[in-house]
């Protein structure tokens, strides 16, 4: 009795596509079964070695108008099976009709919503002007360098003619959906602290620690400086505020050595809204603060702040929030905490938004226990549904002659 679209997302679910070793060709055959059932036209891209985007297409009346693109990621982050309640691979759905599986939020779901809002538009025989591209890419969990990030260079990307993208969002665990209309800057930096060796039992002057000493609290300070900011300020989110985690520390070989060489790694995300250039003179700051002999480098330093418009006069967002009007879902516009996809479809100048239709569901992406209830799952595809409707049917635009 159970809904065949829940089934469908179990199947997928079951599919073992973690890293490090993430079963892709196992995923691309379930996907392309599913689209050749629908009737999309199939296409596989390698944009490295193992590493596959398959697209699937819908055609439009009018393909030389822009198209819609839906996609998502077929990869999943590890999990420690200790600390969940069913495996996490057996997409066990309980009495209440919570779906447990790694991906049932990060997004699976997402994947498998897009196309059962197709095939149920398809069975009610719909067609539209736009074309609706869905596109299944590798390595998003893992930073997306041998997946969307090599995808958006290539011609086969650049023929998809891309007017407007949906990705991955957010659950919420509040009766409003969070929407996702841009993203924080990723910046890893290392810095590095040279200073004099000695005897550990002398006091040796200008050491490296001493010096490390300076910068993590240079570092630690800005960080409780921005979280004070957000604690006391209830319109901001998380993704308005810079966030700043020491991730590693580096250095020394013996307990009686003074070393010469210590280094810190720091994870920060960056909100659209903050000047790069003067935050990295800020950081250069703190370094040459510290002493001589202080140095960063960059380890991922994303440049990118480009914004979708969220503006009622832009006709893309006016099709998208028309629908969440007419179905009386509340939003909530947000920029991404972390990483998306979307960014690197955001770089190559196409408006993308972020949003996974799960409200009323605690955000467990990357967590133990990670589940999706099946009524929210199917609402997923009503939404969906009527989202393609309305975006795959936005009239001619003037670049569009």
């Amino acid at each position: 009795s159970e809904n065949p679209s829940v089934t469908l997302f179990r199947e997928y679910l079951r599919i073992d596509t973690v890293h490090p070793k993430p079963d892709y060709d196992a995923a691309v055959r379930f996907l392309e079964r599913v689209g050749t059932e629908l009737g999309l036209a199939c296409q596989k891209v390698e944009v490295c070695q193992g590493r596959v985007v398959l697209i699937l297409t819908w055609q439009g009346t009018n393909p030389r108008l822009r198209s819609i693109l839906l996609n998502s990621h077929t990869d999943v982050v590890p999990v420690f099976e200790e600390h969940w309640t069913y495996p996490p691979f057996e997409a066990v759905k309980d009495s209440q009709g919570n779906i447990y599986a790694r991906g049932a939020q990060d997004m699976k779901c997402v994947s498998i919503q897009y196309l059962e809002a197709i095939r149920r538009l398809k069975t009610e025989g719909k067609s539209f002007a736009r074309t609706i591209h869905l596109t299944f890419v590798p390595d998003e969990e893992v930073g997306g360098h041998k997946g969307m990030e090599m995808f958006v260079q290539r011609p086969e990307f650049k023929a998809l003619n891309v007017g407007f993208a949906m990705d991955e969002g957010l659950a919420s665990p509040s009766d409003t959906f969070s929407v996702f209309y841009g993203e924080r800057s990723p910046w890893w930096i290392k810095v590095k602290c040279m200073g004099s060796p000695g005897h550990g039992s002398r006091f040796i002057s200008n050491t490296a620690a001493e010096k490390m000493h300076k910068v993590i609290n240079s570092f630690l300070a800005f960080r409780e400086s921005e979280k004070q900011r957000l604690k006391s300020d209830s319109s901001l989110t998380l993704g308005d505020v810079t966030s700043l985690n020491m991730t590693m520390l580096e250095g020394g070989v013996s307990f009686n050595v003074v070393p010469s060489e210590m280094a810190a790694s720091f994870d920060i995300r960056i909100p659209p809204t903050v000047d790069l250039k003067a935050f990295e003179e800020q950081v250069a700051t703190w370094c040459r603060g510290a002493g001589d002999g202080v140095t960063y480098e960059f380890h991922q330093k994303c440049m990118d702040q480009h914004i979708t418009s969220t503006e009622e006069s832009d006709p893309w967002w006016k099709a998208f929030s028309g629908v969440c009007r007419d179905m009386k879902l509340q939003l909530k516009l947000e920029i991404f905490p972390a990483a998306t996809d979307s960014r690197y479809i955001r770089a190559v100048r196409h408006p993308a938004i972020g949003f996974s239709p799960m409200n009323r569901t605690p955000v467990l992406l990357h967590d133990h226990n990670e589940f999706l209830n099946e009524q929210v799952f199917l609402r997923g595809i009503e939404i969906y549904a009527r989202l393609l409707t309305a975006l795959a049917s936005v009239p001619p635009l003037p670049a569009e002659g």
